[in-house]
């Protein structure tokens, strides 16, 4: 019903930075809250940051003063902007939408910072 496509990531040296963005496609009425999770090899995932439909925003700890979301509405899209990367932050980075009710998860998108 809904489609979440990331693009964005890729390889980069740590201090670094990138840009991720999800595009919502298909029946995209009222997409409510929007976020990024990550998940590292062996890992659980976690959730980098949040942000509501009307641009309230929350984030992990690790992600305050590097990660910055942002939404725009009208092109169904969220970003997350990541600067200052470390070796830590490799992980394949997934987009997340509540459409009525309903989770949506993008298939993803690894982001690999060397050393």
């Amino acid at each position: 019903q809904v489609q979440l496509v990331e693009s964005g990531g890729g390889l980069v040296q740590a201090g670094g930075s990138l840009r991720l963005s999800c595009a919502a496609s298909g029946s995209v009425l009222r997409i409510g809250a929007m976020g990024w999770y990550r998940q590292a090899p062996g890992k659980q995932r976690e959730l980098v940051a949040i942000i509501s439909q009307d641009g309230g925003t929350n984030s992990a700890d690790f992600a305050k003063g590097r990660f910055t979301i942002s939404r725009d509405n009208a092109k169904n899209t969220v970003y997350l902007q990541m600067i200052s990367l470390k070796s830590e932050d490799t992980a394949v980075y997934y987009c997340h939408a509540n459409v009525r009710l309903v989770s949506y998860w993008g298939q993803g998108t690894p982001v690999t910072v060397s050393s």
